[in-house]
C-alpha cells in the first residue's frame, strides 16, 4: 500500500527568515491524525534565508538528522562541536539527556535548504551522540547510498533507533529497486525533480508512506533527488 502525500496539503510556516513545510504536526501546525509515521516524528523541509538561523536551543531524548540540499549550514553545540556543512552532507545527534545547539546560514546572499528529521529513540536517557559525514556526490549518483543506520548497521552514521536512511540523485529515465523486508515500512521524500514510486508520480516536495509492499521501484521522470527512511512497521 502506498499513500501519496501532496506537498500542497502539508503544513507550512513563513517567519520571514525561515520558510518551512511540515510533513508531520510541528510548531503551529497541528493535525491529530498526522503526528508520526512509525518512529519518524518530524520531517521539516526548511529554507533558511541569508544571515539568519536557529539560535542556541535545547533538545532531549530525540535523534535528529539534518540533510543539506543547498547552501551552507554552520553548527555549534554544547559539546564543543563547530563546523560548516554543504549539499549532500549530513549532521546528526542523539540528544539523550540534553544538548544545546545552534544552526545558522551565515551567507549574506544565498539561501540554505535542508531536511530536518527527528527520530524517536528506542528509549530515553541514552548516551549523547553527535557527528557529521561529508558524503560525495558520486556516492549517490544513480545508486542508493545508505547514509544512516542503526548501531548494528553499515552506514557511516549510526543512530540508536532501528532505521535506515537512503539518498540518491538519479538521472532521468533510470531506475532503482529496493527490497522491503517483512514488517518494515518506508517514508519517501521527493527532494528535487520527479519520479514514479511503484508507478505513483511524485513531484518535488511530495512524499509517500509505503507499507505492505515487498519491493520499491523508483523511476526518474527527470533528474531526481530523493531520500527515504526504512523502519520497523508500527
Amino acid at each position: 500500500m502506498i499513500k501519496k502525500l501532496n506537498k500542497e496539503n502539508m503544513g507550512t510556516s513563513n517567519l520571514g527568515w525561515l520558510e518551512s513545510r511540515f510533513h508531520f504536526s510541528f510548531a503551529q501546525y497541528y493535525n491529530p491524525q498526522n503526528i508520526n509515521f512509525g518512529c519518524l516524528r518530524v520531517l521539516n523541509d526548511d529554507i533558511i534565508h541569508p544571515d539568519s538561523g536557529f539560535d542556541t536551543h535545547p533538545h532531549e531524548n530525540m535523534e535528529i538528522v539534518t540533510y543539506i540540499t543547498q547552501g551552507e549550514l554552520t553548527h555549534k553545540d554544547s559539546m564543543g562541536n563547530e563546523e560548516i556543512l554543504t549539499r549532500g552532507e549530513v549532521q546528526y545527534l542523539s540528544a539523550g539527556d540534553g544538548i544545546f545547539h545552534s544552526e545558522h546560514n551565515l551567507n549574506i546572499t544565498k539561501d540554505l535548504k535542508l531536511l530536518q528529521i527527528w527520530i524517536l529513540p528506542p528509549k530515553k536517557g541514552l548516551p549523547r551522540l553527535y557527528g557529521s559525514h561529508r558524503f560525495k556526490k558520486e556516492e549517490r549518483e544513480n545508486k542508493l547510498l545508505n547514509i544512516v543506520s542503526s548501531q548494528n548497521g553499515e552506514a557511516p552514521i549510526k543512530l540508536y533507533q532501528d532505521v535506515n536512511f537512503y539518498v540518491s540523485e538519479l538521472d532521468a529515465s533510470k531506475e532503482l529497486r529496493y527490497e522491503i523486508n517483512p514488517n518494515r515500512q518506508i517514508y519517501f521524500v521527493q527532494i528535487e525533480g520527479s519520479s514514479t514510486v511503484n508507478e505513483i508520480v511524485l513531484e518535488n516536495g511530495d512524499a509517500c508512506e509505503i507499507s505492505e509492499e515487498n519491493l520499491l521501484k523508483i523511476n526518474a521522470i527527470e533528474n531526481s533527488h530523493f531520500l527515504f527512511i526504512e523502519m520497523e512497521k508500527r
